[in-house]
């Protein structure tokens, strides 16, 4: 079943804007009458089917609508300094999107090898893979800033920096907690400097492993991803 986005799930039938309602109906062809899904990215998860078909503006006839569909029982905010090469950090968005991740903040470090990114296409990005894996929350994408502006924003929750170096102990499947908020920062492939260290430090972020082989900056992110959704898993059904 196709999934689509759309403004306002409590509305039926639900209208496509033009750029959905020409995926429908030109790139993928369906007709009236089949089956699909929708959502408003914000929990709203809508299934029926196709009511009338056009190019600007595709009617659903929902005959389903559910809130807070599959919400996860924790949030993850993930800061990271994006790749030098593009298509590693969109590889990293799509499989973190798909794992579970709420918000992530691209920032800027002092070893950083790529000093900013399209939000736009980022965005692009991160929305295929929420149909792709049929999911109602769409992940929020900030504008990229750098490390020192980021951890003045002061997000909540539980926080974490992978640092190489760390001991075992320090694994982060050890120092998470489930549920609630988890920010968790990650750095470039030249690693943070002292300085970065001792500003993270400063703002509450304990440093933390994913193992103890180096990784890529991308790979990181998602060890962190899939480690909180595991740490949720096991532990909320234990």
């Amino acid at each position: 079943m196709e999934l689509f986005f759309c403004n306002a799930i409590d509305d039926n039938p639900v209208m496509l804007g033009p750029d959905e309602s020409w995926h429908l109906s030109k790139v993928l062809r369906l007709r009236v009458g089949d089956a699909v899904a929708v959502t408003d990215g914000h929990g709203g998860f809508g299934t029926g089917e196709i009511m009338d078909i056009n190019p600007k503006a595709a009617l659903i006839r929902l005959k389903e609508v559910r809130q807070a569909y599959n919400q996860r029982p924790y949030s993850l905010h993930i800061a990271i300094a994006p790749t030098k090469n593009i298509d590693r950090l969109e590889w990293f968005l799509e499989k973190a999107t798909e794992i579970g991740i709420a918000a992530i903040s691209p920032i800027r470090c002092q070893r950083s090898e790529r000093k900013d990114v399209r939000i736009d296409r980022l965005e692009k990005v991160v929305m295929a893979a929420v149909k792709q894996s049929l999911q109602a929350y769409l992940p929020q994408i900030h504008p990229m800033e750098s490390l020192s502006k980021f951890l003045e924003s002061n997000p909540a929750g539980q926080r974490f920096a992978c640092i190489t170096h760390q001991t075992p102990e320090d694994g982060l499947q050890f120092l998470a907690r489930p549920g609630g908020r988890v920010v968790i920062v990650i750095g470039p492939e030249g690693d943070f400097t002292e300085d970065e260290i001792n500003l993270l430090v400063q703002h509450g972020y304990r440093g933390c492993s994913l193992g103890p082989n180096r990784l890529r900056t991308e790979t990181a992110g998602l060890a962190a991803c899939h480690t909180i959704a595991l740490i949720n898993q096991v532990r909320t059904n234990a």
